[in-house]
């Protein structure tokens, strides 16, 4: 009885001490690395966007430099330029496209590496070593990278490295990383509101400000080659902010119905309902590592904080905070976004484990969730039920982690409360 206990009570030990996720990520990602390469050999390709975007490519080598003319078989071309230039490279060593194969294993690298990083992300955050194995497990997340060779792979690994580096408190790095994703797809627009107000506590408002001068700086610079020709058409193109979008590639509001789904009621109401989650994380989660509120945060543009009151509020952004922030922003815009497409799930899937471990769940229900939502995301084509179980796992993911944070940074203190003779005009 005595042996059977001592055994159960390691197997505890070892699936919640985050200390042991140090050999467990390495077997990890040996593991799935195995997996890819089985995967390649024996599921076929499945053709999608991948000969569309070596056609626009082919026409950007030509000199095409106005985008409202580059098209491909599946349309216009409607990303940033940092796609053209990623795809760019993909076509000179895959012979123009023709080299699947080849393309396949450079997805597989950029899998493992994304993969890896979202290891350290989580570790550095402490995460327990009992949701790592969820991060190798999605069925839908290896196709996207193995099997359909989406831009949103690179635009997930931007992601991931810019976390990496917040976390690591090396800004420029990050912010550089974070543009650059964005530049190759505008779904990391979703993450800017955590990151902003991540940049606003922990630097000061002025090096705050410069960070996102860089990142506006490299949108610019990604850009230029096509805004002598015709800028209005690049942004238009590239931010696709009035995009139609058709009922029969939605994964997440077919139970809506295409009525609904179409109509200008049910997109504003959408928005609406994001901009309160993103206001409710802002001023309840977001902020409290400084104790500021949003206005008090805004006046140190004109007032800065005293450099210890400023280094006690950096202190208090730990790579848990970052990584809970910005993976909870992508998880309300993912939430609220009027159509999901299946490459999506390329945000979600990575982000689940943390934000259900986040929401205080037990770790049966956290299998649990995930697994509902594997299965709803592998549902092709969508359905009634596998699109009310999508928003539903988003929604438990949201909630339940705006509830699993509700006692962090309880006890931190506004400035104005620790030294009202010098700051507390902030308040």
């Amino acid at each position: 009885m005595g042996a059977a206990m001592d055994l159960y009570n390691r197997s505890i030990e070892l699936a919640a001490n985050p200390k042991h996720t140090r050999w467990l990520s390495p077997l990890l990602i040996v593991a799935d690395a195995c997996l890819c390469v089985l995967i390649i050999l024996k599921i076929p390709y499945t053709e999608i966007d991948w000969k569309a975007y070596m056609q626009q490519i082919a026409q950007y080598r030509k000199g095409e430099r106005d985008y409202t003319l580059i098209k491909g078989d599946t349309g216009p071309l409607v990303y940033p330029a940092a796609h053209i230039y990623i795809y760019n490279v993909l076509y000179r060593i895959t012979n123009e496209g023709r080299d699947i194969l080849r393309a396949q294993y450079i997805f597989m690298a950029i899998y493992l590496l994304t993969l890896s990083f979202v290891l350290l992300c989580y570790r550095m955050a402490k995460a327990p070593p009992y949701i790592f194995p969820l991060l190798v497990l999605s069925k839908r997340l290896h196709s996207i990278f193995l099997l359909r060779l989406f831009n949103d792979c690179f635009a997930v690994l931007a992601l991931f490295i810019a976390i990496y580096f917040y976390q690591r408190r090396i800004f420029t790095v990050g912010s550089v990383a974070f543009s650059f994703g964005l530049g190759t797809k505008m779904s990391l627009l979703l993450a800017a509101p955590a990151v902003g107000i991540i940049l606003l506590q922990v630097l000061p408002f002025k090096r705050a400000m410069n960070a996102a001068f860089l990142m506006t700086q490299l949108q610019f610079t990604l850009a230029f080659p096509f805004l002598p020709k015709n800028p209005k058409g690049y942004v238009g193109r590239s931010f696709q902010l009035d995009r139609v979008f058709l009922f029969k590639w939605t994964v997440n509001w077919r139970f809506m119905g295409e009525k609904t789904f179409l109509s200008r009621e049910f997109a504003l109401t959408l928005l609406i309902i994001h901009a309160g989650f993103l206001a409710t994380f802002v001023l309840t989660r977001w902020t409290r590592p400084s104790g500021l509120s949003v206005s008090a945060l805004a006046k140190t543009a004109f007032k800065p904080l005293p450099p210890f009151v400023q280094q006690r509020i950096a202190l208090n952004i730990n790579p848990s905070f970052i990584l809970t922030s910005i993976l909870s922003s992508m998880a309300i815009g993912m939430l609220c976004a009027r159509s999901l497409h299946y490459q999506f799930y390329s945000y979600i899937a990575w982000s689940t484990p943390f934000l259900l471990w986040k929401s205080g769940l037990h770790p049966v229900l956290i299998y649990a969730v995930w697994a509902a939502q594997e299965w709803a995301w592998n549902v092709y084509p969508s359905t009634a039920l596998s699109s009310k179980v999508v928003v539903g796992c988003l929604a438990v993911q949201v909630v339940g982690t705006w509830w699993g944070t509700r006692e962090d940074f309880a006890d931190v203190k506004a400035p104005g409360d620790v030294d009202k003779e010098n700051i507390g005009h902030l308040e």
